[in-house]
């Protein structure tokens, strides 16, 4: 099991009900994993945006008799070998980052049984809505480019506004019966929204996100994790694009046309001189 700063703090909030503040404090801690030992409480509450109070709740909630008990509990299990990791440059340390993500997903898919729940959730939807804004808007786009290859009706859902609504309406009324959402920080109010709607009419939510505490687990039937690298100005995605790459494959599996429908697509592109050999 990999022992990174993440993965610890994510098998310590396992198991515990946690209210959507309390969860907004364990995300803030995931993603600044590293420097969670050393946070006072003033600071922690700062970076999520919570009160001090909220911080000592929270600590209690998880066991500790208060935020100094957590916090010296994080600095016991933490590695004493931070010492390579400050030779390299940010940039390395970045992809190291990126690095222990993988490592963590890789630890997460040992039970393949949720992704392969939520493959053959997907592959029963007809049409198959992919919802993606901002920041996730690319991983929507690469998956339902791929899907399409296999599924016969993916409607890609990466515009938000008035119309996003009515897109869902759409799908439920051609006979969708799943909606697939990839969900990354910041997280856009309105995909809670779209997803607490689209729960509404029936729709099964499946949801790859940055982390089990995102504000869109509430409203996901299915959340399946993976963390966003944060040590550059911007947040790195490769997990949660490779774990959208993975429930493609199980979609696939649950699809018995799947390659039928691959190999005619290969046919066509040959004949049309699709790609450059």
């Amino acid at each position: 099991m990999s022992d990174s700063p993440a993965a610890r703090l994510q098998v310590l909030f396992e198991g515990h009900r946690l209210t959507p503040t309390q969860r907004r404090i364990a995300h803030c801690m995931v993603r600044r994993a590293a420097d969670a030992p050393f946070l006072s409480s003033v600071e922690l509450a700062e970076l999520a945006g919570v009160s001090q109070p909220s911080v000592t709740r929270f600590a209690v909630a998880l066991g500790f008799d208060g935020y100094p008990a957590l916090r010296r509990h994080l600095r016991e299990v933490a590695p004493a070998e931070a010492g390579a990791e400050a030779d390299l440059n940010e940039y390395q340390q970045a992809v190291q980052a990126e690095i222990e993500n993988l490592r963590h997903l890789s630890e997460l898919l040992a039970d393949p049984a949720p992704v392969e729940r939520a493959g053959r959730v997907l592959a029963a939807s007809r049409p198959l809505p992919v919802l993606g804004l901002r920041a996730a808007a690319s991983q929507a786009y690469g998956f339902s480019y791929f899907a399409a290859k296999v599924h016969p009706d993916v409607r890609l859902l990466d515009e938000g506004g008035s119309m996003l609504t009515d897109r869902v309406d759409a799908a439920v009324r051609a006979g969708a019966s799943a909606l697939l959402c990839f969900a990354l920080p910041r997280h856009p109010r309105e995909v809670v929204e779209a997803l607490e709607y689209a729960r509404s009419t029936g729709l099964t939510v499946v949801t790859v996100a940055d982390s089990a505490f995102a504000p869109v687990a509430a409203h996901s039937d299915l959340l399946l994790p993976a963390a966003v690298g944060t040590g550059l100005a911007f947040d790195t995605a490769c997990a949660p694009m490779l774990l959208g790459r993975v429930l493609l494959e199980a979609m696939c599996d649950g699809l018995p046309d799947a390659q039928a429908r691959l190999e005619e697509f290969d046919v066509g592109a040959a004949e049309r001189g699709l790609f450059v050999e």
